[in-house]
C-alpha cells in the first residue's frame, strides 16, 4: 500500500482504485504532491517530471502543491501552519528531517518529519491508507522542542492536512449549508479565484455548514466524472479553505479551530490534530458517496455492522409534561406497532418543568417520577423494547443546583456579560473535573436505570467563551471542549459496551466524522416535515450513510411547517434512513395505527438494504417533481426503491428508473406497495431499461418497491 523509490524520492500510497504520490525534496526542505487520482504504478509516477523549487518566482506557483504549506519564504497561498514565536515573528523555514513507513496487513502508515530551522517547533505528517478503502486519512502532530523553561510557541493555524488537486480547466465547489431546521442543503457553484472558506466559529460543528467539501471540474454528474472530496473529523470549531490560484491550481486546507482560536504549546508540549480525510472518485458524485458510506460503516462507526432499531421518541407527544403514567401508555402503543426502542425525551429530571431550569441536576423529577425511572425502564423492557433517555450533559441552567454550586464550571469570561441561549450556558468540558463529573453521573444513570440508548443533545453555541482553568490560553476551548466531549464518550462506551448513542445538536448542529467515531447515529434536523426532509437527506447522503440518519414519522399537520402530508408519504421518507416514530400515538386513529404497524413491519424487511446497501440517488428533490433513492444489496441479492412526487401528477410520461447493482443474469420478484400483484424481471432489464416511474395520484405520492432475487 505504501512504496518508496529512493532514486527519485517518490512515495506512492495505493488504494483499491486510486493513487496518491509525493516527492520528497530534502534540499528544498519540503514535500510536494505529484499525483492524486487514478491508480498508477510506482515506476510510472516516479518518472513524472517535477520542476525544481523556483526561488526567484514571484508567482508562488508551488504554494498549492506543498503537502503542508507554512507561512514563510516565497509562499503566498493559504498556510496550513502559522506560528507566533516569543519574539513576535512568524516566518517558518521548514526542513524535512526524516520519514518512516509502517506497513500492515489491513492498513499502512507513512510519517514525514519536519522542523523549523533554528526554532523550537517540529511537526510530523501522518498518512494512513487502508486495503479496502479509497479514503486516505491524514493528521499532523505539532511539538514544541524547546527545553524545560524555554519559550512557548503560539500556533495560529494548525492544519490537519493540505490537499492538492490536479490542474483542470475549471473547478466546481460542492458543499452543504443552511440553518436550524434547514441543514444539509446541497449547493454546487463555480469555484472563484481566491480563497473560499467554510467554517464554524461556534465551538461545535454547526448547522450553517458541515466540515467537508467536494471539488470537480464542473462536468461531473451523479453517475460519472472525477470528484475530489475532503472531510474533517472535528467536533468543535473548524475551518476548511479551498484556494484557486491565478495560475490555475487548486488546494484544500482543513483543520480544527477558526481564525483567532490560537493554541499555545509549552516546552515539550504536543498537539495531535483531528483526522482529515481525502477521497478521489472517477465514478461521479454517487460513486464518491458510496465510497464514503462504506468507509464510515467499516472504519468510523464503533458498531457499523449492526442494524439500527426502530425507535419511538415521546417529545412531540408530551413535551416537558412527561410522567411515568403517560410514558407507559405511549410505550404500550409503540410496542404494538413493532417499535424496538422507546426513548424518554426532555423533562424527566431535576426541576425541569420548562427550559428555564434543571439542566445539570440529573436526578429523576420527584413529582413526575416519584418512584424514580427504574419502574418505567422495567416496564419498557417487559414490553420487549430497549429503554432510552434524552440527556444534555454539556449544558447547565443558571437556575440549577449545579450552577449554584459551581458557577466557575461554565465557559465564560468573568468580565463579560453572559449571553444565554435557551436559558442555558455551556459547561467547560476542557476541564478534567467537569468531564469527570459528567462521566460519573452518566455512568450512574446508565447503571441505575438500565439505559440502553442515550439521545445526547447540545442546544446552544459558545459565546464569551473562555476557560477558567486554561490560564492565558482561554480560546483553546473552541477545540479543547470538543476533545473533552470525545473523551467522555470514549469512557462511557468503554464502561458500557452495549450502550448505543445518538448525537443531536438542536438537529444537525454536531454531525461529523469525529462524532460518528463515538456514536451510532445522528439526528440530521429538528425538521421532521417529510417533504423538507427529502432535501435534507439528499445533502446528508453526499457523505454520510443512511445507517446513521435518524428520521421520524411525526404528526400531520407537521408541528414545525404546518404541512399536511399522508402517513404513507411520511413513512416512506423516514424509511429511507433509520426509521423512528415521534408523533402523539394517543391521538392516532385506529386506521392510522394499523397502517403504521404494517409500514414498520415492511421497514424491518428492507432495513438491511437501507442501512447496509449501496445507495444510488435517482433525481434531486428540488421543489416539486419526482425523486427516488435505490439501495442495492452488496451481493446483488436485491434492493429497495423509494420514490416520491411532490405536486400533482404531470401529464408527461413518468421517468424510467434504471436500477444498478443487480445480477444481470438473475430474475427478481418486484413487490410494489403502490400496485397489487408481483412480477418478475431480470437484473439486466432493470439496469438497462428500468422500472416505470409512475406513482399514484395526489399532491404527495410515494411508493416502496422491494426486489428479491428468485
Amino acid at each position: 500500500m505504501i512504496q518508496l523509490d529512493d532514486a527519485s524520492g517518490t512515495v506512492l500510497l495505493s488504494t483499491p482504485r486510486t493513487a496518491y504520490a509525493l516527492r520528497l525534496d530534502v534540499a528544498a526542505g519540503t514535500v510536494r504532491q505529484v499525483h492524486w487520482g487514478a491508480a498508477v504504478s510506482l515506476a510510472e509516477v516516479s518518472a513524472l517530471p517535477v520542476p525544481a523549487w523556483d526561488g526567484d518566482s514571484l508567482a508562488g506557483r508551488w504554494d498549492a502543491a506543498e503537502e503542508l504549506p507554512v507561512e514563510g519564504g516565497l509562499r503566498y497561498g493559504v498556510p496550513a501552519v502559522e506560528v507566533r514565536y516569543a519574539d513576535g515573528t512568524s516566518a517558518c523555514e521548514p526542513r524535512l528531517t526524516g520519514h518512516e513507513i509502517h506497513p500492515g496487513e489491513e492498513a499502512s502508515e507513512l510519517v514525514l518529519h519536519f522542523a523549523d530551522a533554528g526554532r523550537p517547533l517540529a511537526w510530523a505528517l501522518h498518512y494512513r491508507v487502508r486495503r479496502d478503502s479509497d479514503v486516505l486519512e491524514r493528521w499532523t502532530v505539532y511539538r514544541n522542542t524547546a527545553p524545560a523553561g524555554g519559550d512557548r510557541v503560539l500556533l495560529v493555524r494548525h492544519g490537519s492536512a493540505h490537499w492538492t488537486l490536479p490542474v483542470r480547466p475549471g473547478y466546481r465547489l460542492g458543499a452543504v449549508g443552511g440553518n436550524w431546521s434547514q441543514e444539509f442543503l446541497l449547493e454546487r457553484v463555480e469555484l472563484p479565484r481566491g480563497e473560499t472558506t467554510l467554517t464554524s466559529r461556534r465551538g461545535h460543528t454547526g448547522h450553517q455548514s458541515n466540515p467537508w467539501v467536494q471539488v470537480d471540474d464542473g462536468t461531473a454528474t451523479e453517475d460519472g466524472g472525477e470528484v475530489w472530496s475532503v472531510a474533517l473529523a472535528a467536533s468543535g470549531s473548524w475551518r476548511i479553505t479551498v484556494q484557486r490560484t491565478p495560475e490555475g491550481r487548486c488546494g484544500v486546507v482543513c483543520g480544527a479551530g477558526h481564525e483567532g482560536s490560537e493554541l499555545e504549546l509549552a516546552p515539550g508540549g504536543e498537539l495531535v490534530t483531528p483526522i482529515g480525510c481525502g477521497l478521489y472518485s472517477a465514478r461521479g458524485f454517487g460513486g464518491s458517496s458510496r465510497a464514503w458510506h462504506a468507509y464510515v460503516r467499516g472504519h468510523v462507526l464503533p458498531a457499523g455492522g449492526e442494524l439500527r432499531p426502530v425507535l419511538y421518541n415521546s417529545w412531540e407527544a408530551t413535551a416537558f409534561e412527561v410522567t411515568e403514567e403517560n410514558q407507559v401508555a405511549l410505550a404500550e402503543r409503540a410496542a404494538r406497532l413493532g417499535v424496538e426502542l422507546f426513548v424518554v425525551d426532555d423533562g424527566w429530571f431535576g426541576s425541569r418543568d420548562d427550559d428555564r431550569a434543571g439542566l445539570g441536576d440529573w436526578e429523576p423529577h420527584r413529582r413526575r417520577f416519584p418512584r424514580g425511572l427504574r419502574p418505567l425502564a422495567d416496564r419498557v423492557h417487559a414490553l420487549g423494547m430497549a429503554f432510552g433517555l434524552w440527556v444534555e450533559p454539556e449544558m447547565v441552567n443558571p437556575d440549577s443546583a449545579l450552577y449554584r454550586a459551581h458557577p466557575d464550571w461554565v465557559l465564560h469570561l468573568p468580565d463579560r456579560a453572559a449571553s444565554e441561549q435557551r436559558h442555558q450556558l455551556v459547561l467547560d468540558f476542557s476541564r478534567a473535573e467537569v468531564a469527570d463529573w459528567a462521566s460519573g453521573w452518566l455512568d450512574r444513570t446508565v447503571r441505575a436505570y438500565a439505559v440502553d440508548f442515550l439521545k445526547w443533545d447540545f442546544n446552544r453555541s459558545f459565546s464569551e467563551a473562555g476557560s477558567a482553568g486554561a490560564g492565558r490560553d482561554r480560546r483553546r476551548v473552541f477545540t479543547a471542549h470538543a476533545e473533552g466531549f470525545h473523551r467522555v464518550l470514549d469512557r462511557l462506551r468503554a464502561a458500557h459496551p452495549a450502550l448505543r448513542i445518538e448525537s443531536c445538536s438542536s438537529g444537525g448542529g454536531r454531525v461529523d466524522l469525529g462524532v460518528l467515531a463515538r456514536t451510532d447515529q445522528v439526528w440530521p434536523s429538528d425538521n421532521t416535515d417529510a417533504v423538507d426532509r427529502l432535501a435534507i437527506q439528499h445533502g446528508f447522503s453526499q457523505l454520510y450513510p443512511a445507517a446513521v440518519a435518524g428520521s421520524w414519522v411525526t404528526d400531520s399537520p407537521n408541528p414545525l411547517t404546518g404541512r399536511v402530508v399522508p402517513l404513507r408519504f411520511r413513512f416512506h421518507t423516514a424509511m429511507a434512513g433509520v426509521l423512528g416514530l415521534g408523533g402523539d400515538l394517543a391521538r392516532w386513529s385506529a386506521a392510522e395505527l394499523q397502517e403504521a404497524a404494517a409500514l414498520v413491519a415492511a421497514y424491518k424487511r428492507v432495513r438491511p438494504l437501507v442501512q447496509h446497501g449501496a445507495q444510488y440517488r435517482l433525481g434531486e428533490p428540488v421543489g416539486t417533481g419526482t425523486s427516488a433513492v435505490w439501495y442495492a444489496a452488496p451481493d446483488g441479492g436485491g434492493g429497495v426503491l423509494f420514490q416520491w412526487r411532490v405536486g400533482t401528477r404531470p401529464r408527461a410520461v413518468p421517468p424510467t428508473l434504471r436500477l444498478p447493482g443487480l445480477d444481470p443474469a438473475a430474475s427478481y420478484a418486484v413487490h410494489d406497495d403502490s400496485a397489487p400483484g408481483d412480477r418478475v424481471v431480470t437484473g439486466r432489464s432493470l439496469a438497462a431499461v428500468g422500472l416505470p416511474g409512475d406513482l399514484p395520484g395526489g399532491p404527495f405520492a410515494s411508493r416502496m418497491v422491494h426486489l428479491v432475487r428468485g
